[in-house]
């Protein structure tokens, strides 16, 4: 049988550029060194409910957990109020684990230390029955799109002292947190300030010539959600995708409609996946896009998004809407926690309104 190709496993598929384990989550990445004189800040976790996620058919939770980061001056300065960082965590892990990825706290701790004006990193779960809710709205999953950018900032604004305005308020993500940047950056103007997406994931349509049906027939035999964690990684990730993006609320128990059936690759189904990739709903955005005060893109030069990375980046550049780009040498997780602590927080640091900066 001919193995999946990383450009027919859905985008998904390459969040792990070099070989992906069967069922492996990310990769651990490498911590930056400790920066001296680093103050300590702290870590609530919490659970926010979802309006938006309950009744959901698959039975994803309604109370979502959430890691909330508050910077060191945040007790001893109770008039003072902050702005908010959201990250999303990529397929296949959860919050608890994009810490873990990136290094949280130490790699807040340092980029405060370096001089990032001090702000609130928020950690939302996203993770789901086939490991990634791909931050989409479908009755399947629950609408972790709204979770995100209504129910979620709502929530955190009226529990904690931050400046409640867009121009405060950063959006970054990694792999499909970086899919989920684009998205809900596009598609809900006025809501955040900025936008940094790191090796975003799932840009791209994908067409019937790159579908394998012979790779992807183990998924006609999945009869319930709890089947699928014995899938491969990759397999998995094309359920997650199919409950994101091709729902269907009349086919219990997975509430899906799969790319191929009996062997024969489906349009109809590969339609509606192309339909959620940013590259071919971006320019219809183009007005939202300009309102941000800044975007930023960055890849790793061994990793297999960087082609779509950039045509993303070229697609801006073509409307004549500011963004940076950046290709790094790395891979699709190696540099991940590093360019947290000294890329992503001080381009929030520069680019979001801190009105009561020290």
């Amino acid at each position: 049988m001919k193995a999946i190709s990383r450009a027919t496993a859905l985008c998904l598929a390459l969040l792990v550029t070099t070989a992906a384990q069967p069922g492996a989550a990310q990769m651990t990445t490498g911590a930056p060194p400790v920066v001296a004189g680093a103050k300590p800040v702290t870590i609530e976790r919490i659970k926010v409910h979802a309006p938006t996620i309950a009744g959901n058919l698959e039975g994803e939770a309604a109370d979502r957990d959430v890691l909330v980061v508050l910077p060191p001056s945040y007790a001893k300065m109770p008039q003072r109020r902050y702005p908010v960082v959201y990250a999303l965590h990529g397929y296949s892990i959860g919050a608890e684990q994009w810490t873990r990825e990136i290094h949280v706290p130490q790699t807040v701790e340092g980029a405060f230390a370096n001089g990032a004006h001090e702000m609130i990193i928020v950690l939302p779960d996203s993770k789901t029955v086939h490991n990634g809710s791909m931050y989409s709205a479908s009755v399947t999953t629950g609408d972790f799109e709204t979770f995100i950018a209504r129910d979620l900032v709502r929530y955190i604004d009226s529990h904690y002292r931050t400046i409640a305005r867009p121009e405060s308020r950063g959006l970054a993500g990694h792999s499909m947190g970086g899919y989920g940047t684009s998205r809900i950056g596009m598609k809900h103007g006025g809501v955040f300030g900025a936008l940094y997406m790191l090796s975003p994931c799932c840009l791209s349509p994908r067409d019937a010539a790159q579908m394998d049906p012979a790779a992807l027939k183990g998924l006609e035999a999945i009869g319930s959600p709890a089947q699928s964690a014995s899938l491969p990684f990759l397999l998995r990730a094309q359920l997650a995708t199919a409950a994101a993006w091709s729902p269907n609320p009349k086919k219990p128990p997975l509430y899906l409609d799969l790319p191929v059936k009996d062997g024969v690759v489906q349009p109809d189904v590969l339609a509606k996946w192309a339909a959620n990739a940013p590259l071919a709903f971006v320019d219809q955005y183009v007005g939202t896009l300009r309102g941000y005060r800044a975007i930023a893109i960055d890849v790793g030069d061994k990793d297999g998004l960087k082609n779509d990375a950039r045509k993303l980046h070229e697609v801006l550049d073509s409307y004549g809407i500011t963004n940076s780009f950046e290709i790094y040498d790395g891979d699709h997780t190696s540099h991940v926690a590093m360019r947290f602590q000294d890329k992503v927080l001080p381009f929030f640091s520069e680019h979001l309104a801190f009105p009561q900066a020290k």
